[in-house]
């Protein structure tokens, strides 16, 4: 939808911010999405890790129950 953004629309974007925060307000502004961008990527790592480790989790769970299923197949023949 919106393409790759080169740097003749990246200055448009960053003059409009500028005239719209002002020069003063441009720096918070950054640091504030710098600080949000960081926040949602720990946040995702956490879900990754948390998804990972469950998976992990039932996968350890499964692997006794396949090792008692075959042995018992064993000894019914």
């Amino acid at each position: 939808m919106l393409g790759s953004v080169g740097m003749p629309e990246l200055i448009i974007i960053l003059v409009i911010a500028l005239i719209v925060f002002g020069p003063r307000k441009l720096p918070e502004l950054g640091r504030a999405v710098g600080q949000t961008m960081n926040e949602f990527k720990k946040g995702m790592n956490n879900i990754r890790d948390t998804v990972e480790e469950e998976a992990r989790k039932e996968e350890q769970q499964k692997a006794p129950q396949n090792t008692a299923d075959t042995e018992a197949s064993r000894h019914v023949t």
